[in-house]
């Protein structure tokens, strides 16, 4: 019974092999103007993997409505309102164009822009604060590649309080605490690599941990899932659990789906996490995909059933698991 199964799996896996290459011929996003490679001489090119690891170009591409590449525009959509993507194109009027090396490693390391002001966590600086330094002029190298757009940015939609900005400030203060840079050796450096790349460059816990009422990650549950996502969409849970995470699935399971976007029972994933992948993950080395199983799978198992959300949340509950 045990090499029945395990033989359906190795079919179905080849199976999902072969349609996933297929797909990633027919469904290819706009390819990159310098080609990503973490070893390279060049920081643009090393700077353009960053961007992939990041996931950037799926919220600063509004794909669905033919948006230019990073030019913003896409709403990202919450149980408090839509935060529209802003343009990340070197246009000097409506884009980045103007900023310097300084103004990004500010941005991505304390939430604020070259004018001090603060934005608002659905750009995830709550984990990009803990990028190395040498990644974040990397990537202002790559962007300074990109083609520039003039896009003026959209407005926020966002309900009261929520749309007060002044209300970031004691969000700040009670939940967000800027990371050190994360540490260029450890005694595990596989490890090492994956937790940086599923914890700060993958921002993960951003989309796969439940949020309290005023949208705060609740660290007693870890990446372990969220009735209400991005779009308020359900999250799986991605700690080794056996019952209600990814417990079954082997490093070499979890890699061929970052890679793929396909369980080992031949499933294929679909809505923003299709997105992560085509935009970010399936461009990773195979050593970082790697590196992220093994840290995903060295985690503390959480028990988190996640329900199918069968519609939105309401913008605001005596409770609930955001």
């Amino acid at each position: 019974m045990r090499a029945s199964r395990d033989s359906l799996r190795i079919a179905h896996g080849a199976g999902a092999l072969l349609l996933a290459l297929l797909m990633s011929v027919l469904f290819a996003r706009a390819p990159l103007a310098v080609e990503p490679d973490p070893e390279s001489p060049d920081p643009a090119a090393r700077g353009a993997y960053v961007l992939r690891a990041a996931g950037c170009a799926t919220c600063h591409t509004d794909v669905a409505k033919g948006g230019a590449f990073l030019a913003g525009g896409r709403m990202l959509t919450s149980p408090w309102g839509a935060i529209a993507a802003p343009n990340i194109t070197p246009d000097p009027e409506t884009g980045i164009g103007g900023w310097s090396d300084e103004d990004l490693v500010r941005a991505l390391r304390d939430g604020k822009s070259p004018e001090g002001r603060t934005y608002y966590p659905a750009f995830p600086y709550t984990a990009y604060s803990g990028m190395r330094r040498e990644d974040m002029l990397d990537l202002k190298a790559y962007l300074d590649t990109v083609e520039p757009v003039a896009a003026p940015n959209k407005p926020h939609e966002l309900r009261f309080p929520f749309s007060v900005r002044l209300f970031l400030h004691p969000w700040r203060w009670l939940f967000f605490d800027p990371s050190p840079e994360e540490p260029g050796s450890a005694p595990d450096e596989r490890l090492a690599r994956g937790r940086y790349l599923v914890e700060t460059l993958g921002h993960c816990s951003e989309c796969h941990t439940p949020r309290n009422m005023l949208g705060a990650l609740k660290p007693g549950l870890h990446l372990a899932g969220s009735r209400y996502g991005p779009g308020g969409l359900s999250v799986p849970n991605i700690t080794p659990d056996v019952e209600t995470g990814i417990g079954s699935w082997s490093e070499i399971d979890l890699a061929f789906f970052l890679r793929t976007g396909f369980t080992p029972y031949g499933d294929d994933v679909q809505g923003e996490m299709r997105e992560a992948i085509d935009d970010g993950l399936r461009h990773l080395t195979q050593a970082d995909l790697e590196a992220m199983a093994a840290y995903l799978k060295a985690l503390q198992a959480i028990r988190n059933p996640v329900s199918p959300t069968p519609s939105p949340p309401p913008a605001f509950s005596s409770g609930g698991d955001w």
